[in-house]
């Protein structure tokens, strides 16, 4: 078992863990730890913590020291100094013309370089800019181009449920989604309704993936033959949240019955399946619900 704390860097950005040392941390503290980008100043998210040593990267880096007022004081400093690059940079783009969008700036803890974040269609020739940006700040520039689902990450929005973008709020890291989920859920297979603000896939698609796949692997499919109370007959629709069927019992050559029970209470034929053409019911047959029959 090893100590280590969590922090974070970022509102909603990914959790490092770091060794905490001599001191004892909780949740809210600010620290000073060494990245791979240089010294950074963080928020614990998870105080000291025993975890299992397979869940780490060994070497951890220990934490420098508790954040002072000094620190504080250049954090929100930096801030400052974002916002004015983001500002100038943004009038550089259009000065040089260039077919980029900047999405943010972001300042090292020890100011040593600054960092833009940009989206773009393919490839673009920023370096006069480079130039330009390294002599009016004198620090090291940074271009970094990002995907559309990083910019949404980064610029936040409203869902079209109404509530706060997910990947804004509170994911951590971006889960993989596809359209069999959105399929496994009966959802609408429209583009416009099944996509985010960033035009992918609804990252809320994953929430209930996995429920939805245990609950269509104990349900009878659409089409197949089961047995019931009243006889053999033919699964019309299912509800796969309620775990309710329909099926259509055949009483005679032109009277069909149409029950609705639980997905417990039937026994699928295994290797039954009916053609599309008897899932229809002709307009000469007589369906009698559950409730009408007497």
């Amino acid at each position: 078992m090893t100590t280590v704390i969590g922090v974070r860097f970022r509102e909603v950005g990914k959790i490092y863990y770091f060794a905490p040392g001599e001191f004892v941390l909780s949740q809210g503290d600010k620290v000073i730890v060494e990245t791979a980008r240089g010294l950074e100043c963080g928020i614990v998210v998870l105080g000291n913590k025993d975890i299992e040593d397979r869940e780490i990267i060994s070497p951890l880096k220990e934490v420098r020291r508790i954040a002072t007022e000094q620190d504080i004081a250049q954090m929100n400093e930096n801030r400052e100094k974002e916002r004015l690059a983001y500002r100038i940079c943004k009038e550089k783009i259009i000065q040089y013309n260039l077919d980029m969008k900047l999405i943010s700036a972001e300042c090292a803890f020890d100011n040593s370089k600054l960092l833009f974040y940009f989206t773009a269609d393919g490839r673009i020739d920023f370096r006069e800019l480079v130039k330009e940006l390294a002599a009016i700040f004198k620090l090291r520039i940074e271009l970094r181009q990002v995907g559309v689902r990083d910019e949404t990450k980064i610029v936040g929005g409203i869902g079209s449920c109404g509530r706060a973008l997910c990947c804004h709020s509170y994911l951590t890291d971006f889960v993989p989604v596809s359209i069999k989920m959105a399929k496994d859920q009966s959802l609408s297979l429209n583009p416009q309704k099944i996509s985010g603000v960033c035009g992918r896939l609804m990252c809320c698609l994953k929430n209930e993936a996995d429920t939805y796949e245990y609950l269509n692997k104990i349900i009878p499919k659409e089409g197949s033959v089961v047995e019931t109370y009243a006889g053999s007959g033919i699964v019309a629709s299912v509800n796969v949240l309620r775990q309710r069927v329909k099926v259509i019992i055949e009483k005679s050559d032109d009277e069909k019955e149409m029950i609705e029970i639980d997905a417990a209470d039937i026994k699928s034929a295994e290797g039954m399946k009916l053609k599309k053409e008897k899932l229809g019911v002709k307009s000469n047959v007589n369906l009698i619900g559950v409730d009408d029959r007497k």
